[in-house]
């Protein structure tokens, strides 16, 4: 996804402490962006998502779980533990 629709995505994704322990959600849903992505992974098309498992989504919808996913890892710290020789 262009980078200019990092923004476009933030009022597609929720967090809400009330709905599902604060993860992230499509805003006015209980879906996770988890759960989404799960099907992505699997293969599932952005299509037979929304025909077979959620069909009150759009396809913004779940192209912004996408975009979430890789704003959090863009941003996230990593740390890496310093390496060990082995004998």
């Amino acid at each position: 996804m262009p980078q200019n629709n990092t923004k476009n995505y933030m009022a597609l994704i929720s967090v809400n402490p009330g709905i599902h322990f604060g993860q992230p959600c499509i805003a006015g849903t209980r879906i996770t962006v988890a759960n989404v992505l799960e099907l992505i992974e699997a293969g599932v098309s952005i299509q037979k998502i929304i025909e077979e498992y959620y069909p009150d989504l759009i396809e913004e919808q779940i192209k912004a779980c996408v975009q979430y996913a890789i704003d959090v890892i863009q941003n996230e710290e990593i740390h890496l533990a310093p390496a060990t020789e082995t004998a």
